[in-house]
């Protein structure tokens, strides 16, 4: 069976083409589907309750017996024949909910989660809305106004300051762009800046060869907006891409994007309770005001290098894996690849077939999860399911959310009683341990010098989770090398080691991460009485409520601020919609009580980094053995969230205004309302 059977979908097809499809649906997902149609619980109940699979991409057939599995594709084939497309069950409440999860899993999901997982298969809305805004459908609008006059009419709306409540975003990844869907819903006036010429974020930035997705697609998406026939499971930065630009043209936003426009500093104005905002474009110096300014440049963004000695010094080209040059070609270079962590993963396999020679220079060995179906395509019958069947595409992306979710974070828990401390921080953790070592050892059997460089001395999941990539066999390869001896020096033609070898390079990579404390510090940021957030994190040491408010720094927010990021599964993308329900609910409390400004109260913020890192300690990123960029210089885990993700959820959903500082809106002068505007463009 090819692709051309998707177009016609419904009607179109006929009960051998159907029961084809069908063959290949994942029938824990068919099951809810059909709950949802028919409104008939017994699907939920005995001989059709699918048996636990803890695989990310687990059996398809859910462990059922050979009749079950019939009648439930008879079922759902006399549906979609049918064209019976209808639900008897939208929303199942919160009880339902939680049966249909748990039934789906094959293991009890706790209560909690039901109102979280509504949201997010889109059976209710996220959107924090307001009584005064327009409820139109920013789909509808797109479809009743051309490109040409969008462009025209949110040009003249933002040139008059059409509104008191305007936003400015820094950002046009996957954090600003989720922000600026829920804004624009709820008809506040805003825009984002990009230093770019592309939108996409990291997945502009990024055009290594290998790049792509490292958490499951289906559960890296939004969850509003139209599905994407993703081709794999794991997709490729161009269909990321993709993904995001269709977005981006679905809810109109690209009118709302200033291109080319790199912020040098923002001032708060206390007198005006506005951010008054500076930004370079090729025309010159520009700014901008607003009375909200949002930072939606996350910890990914600003590319670092080791300052290695004589790198000044080298002639061939080298550069950060973020700037891979459109015109490389590696065919018969020698490549250097300094780094080992995800970023390597993708890249070292993808290259060394062309490459004469590939150098790999490891600090610390890794962890690695094998992952079946990892590079596989997604069956078109699958495929034509996820956009074709009623609740499909909700409950695959609900089943790919929990296995990547917060069910890992229990084996990440340090057991003080745990007896084997020096490789492991409980029984789960030491099991998931041995199951990973097998596989090192079995794909290395025969290199013994190459298992011993690739044996991590610390628990798993000390570092970042990092799937297989064919990465052992990569290395097992005559032209590939790992070199596990540190780095003297780079010389004019290579890398010399300490082991006094030194070995030539044409091209030398740095896939070595990005600078993290920074985050939206180098944006150049003066709150209350002129005082710096660069100042303030100068240490190394950022922090920030829920990861995205700060005090002294009135009406401002950051998006995968400190301690919001992912680390134990999950995607960046759900916690950019949390934050984004958080800034744009604190934005309609505000409107709707009249106030102009909200400061952090610093003892809301002691209280809330004394919670996060007392959380961590018990964690595996507090190890003695571990050392990982989630930590700071002190030892501190500053990047990412120690909680499960429904515990994030619950956090970000409803603010809570007296957590902060409140100031009455200043009346504007002259009664004209002037934000967001712009004061020079150049």
């Amino acid at each position: 069976m090819n692709d051309s059977l998707e177009p016609k979908a419904q009607t179109g097809l006929d009960a051998a083409e159907m029961k084809e499809i069908l063959q290949q649906a994942d029938l824990r997902v068919l099951l809810m589907c059909l709950v949802h149609i028919t409104g008939d619980l017994s699907w939920l109940e005995p001989p059709f309750t699918p048996k636990r699979d803890v695989r990310l991409i687990p059996d398809p057939t859910a462990g059922l017996d050979e009749d079950a599995q019939a009648a439930i594709r008879q079922a759902a084939m006399a549906l979609l024949l049918e064209g019976r497309h209808a639900a008897a069950i939208h929303d199942p409440g919160d009880e339902l909910m939680q049966r249909m999860m748990s039934v789906s899993l094959g293991e009890e999901v706790p209560p909690e989660y039901a109102p979280m997982v509504r949201e997010e298969l889109g059976f209710v809305s996220r959107a924090y809305t307001l009584d005064e805004a327009s409820q139109a459908d920013p789909t509808s609008q797109r479809n009743q106004a051309s490109q040409s006059d969008r462009a025209s009419q949110s040009d003249q709306a933002f040139q008059r300051g059409a509104s008191e409540d305007g936003v400015v975003i820094v950002g046009a990844g996957v954090s600003g762009i989720a922000l600026a869907v829920r804004l624009k819903e709820m008809g506040v006036p805003f825009v984002i800046l990009e230093r770019s010429n592309n939108l996409g974020g990291v997945w502009n930035h990024n055009r290594y060869p290998g790049c792509g997705v490292d958490t499951p697609n289906h559960s890296y998406s939004y969850s509003f907006g139209e599905r994407y026939p993703w081709s794999r499971y794991f997709s490729p930065r161009e269909e990321i891409l993709d993904y995001i630009e269709g977005i981006v043209d679905q809810y109109g936003l690209r009118d709302h994007i200033r291109f080319d426009a790199t912020v040098t500093g923002a001032v708060w104005n206390h007198d005006t309770q506005r951010w008054d905002i500076e930004y370079a474009t090729p025309a010159g110096q520009a700014r901008m005001s607003g009375r909200y300014f949002v930072s939606a440049i996350g910890q990914l963004s600003d590319p670092f290098i080791p300052a290695l000695k004589g790198k000044e010094d080298y002639k061939g080209r080298s550069f950060h894996s973020m700037h891979w040059p459109t015109d490389l070609d590696v065919a018969g270079k020698r490549v250097a690849v300094i780094g080992t962590g995800a970023t390597s993963m993708q890249l070292v396999p993808s290259i060394y077939k062309k490459a004469s020679q590939v150098d790999v220079y490891q600090r610390t060995a890794q962890w690695v999860r094998p992952i079946e179906g990892y590079a596989e395509s997604i069956k078109p019958g699958a495929r034509w399911l996820l956009r074709n069947m009623p609740y499909y595409a909700q409950w695959f992306r609900f089943n790919m959310f929990w296995r990547y979710g917060d069910g890992l974070l229990a084996c990440l828990n340090r057991d003080p009683e745990w007896p084997h401390q020096e490789r492991s921080v409980n029984r789960t953790n030491d099991r998931h341990r041995e199951e990973m070592l097998a596989f090192i050892e079995k794909h290395l059997e025969d290199r013994p010098d190459l298992l011993k460089k690739c044996l991590p001395e610390y628990p798993p999941y000390g570092k970042r989770i990092l799937l297989d990539n064919n990465w052992y066999g990569t290395l097992k390869e005559p032209n590939v090398e790992l070199i596990t001896d540190r780095i003297e020096r780079v010389t004019e033609s290579g890398i010399k080691t300490t082991s006094g070898e030194e070995r030539p390079a044409d091209i030398i990579v740095y896939a070595t991460g990005f600078k993290l404390t920074e985050m939206a510090a180098r944006l150049n940021v003066s709150g209350l009485h002129g005082q710096s957030l660069q100042d303030l994190w100068s240490d190394g040491d950022p922090q920030a409520y829920l990861g995205m408010t700060v005090s002294g720094f009135p009406n401002f927010f950051m998006m995968i601020g400190p301690n919001s990021a992912p680390a134990h599964g999950g995607s960046v993308i759900f916690q950019a919609e949390c934050q984004a329900r958080y800034i744009t609910a604190c934005i309609a409390q505000m409107r709707e009580r009249g106030i102009g400004a909200i400061d952090l109260k610093p003892e809301v913020l002691r209280q809330h980094v004394e919670e996060i890192d007392a959380a961590h300690e018990k964690l595996v990123w507090t190890h003695p053995s571990v050392s990982t960029y989630y930590r700071n210089a002190k030892g501190r885990v500053f990047s990412v969230i120690p909680w499960r993700f429904v515990d994030f959820w619950k956090m970000t959903h409803e603010p809570r205004l007296d957590d902060y500082v409140v100031y009455p809106k200043v009346p504007e002068p002259n009664s004209v309302r002037r934000v967001p505007r712009q004061v020079d463009d150049g």
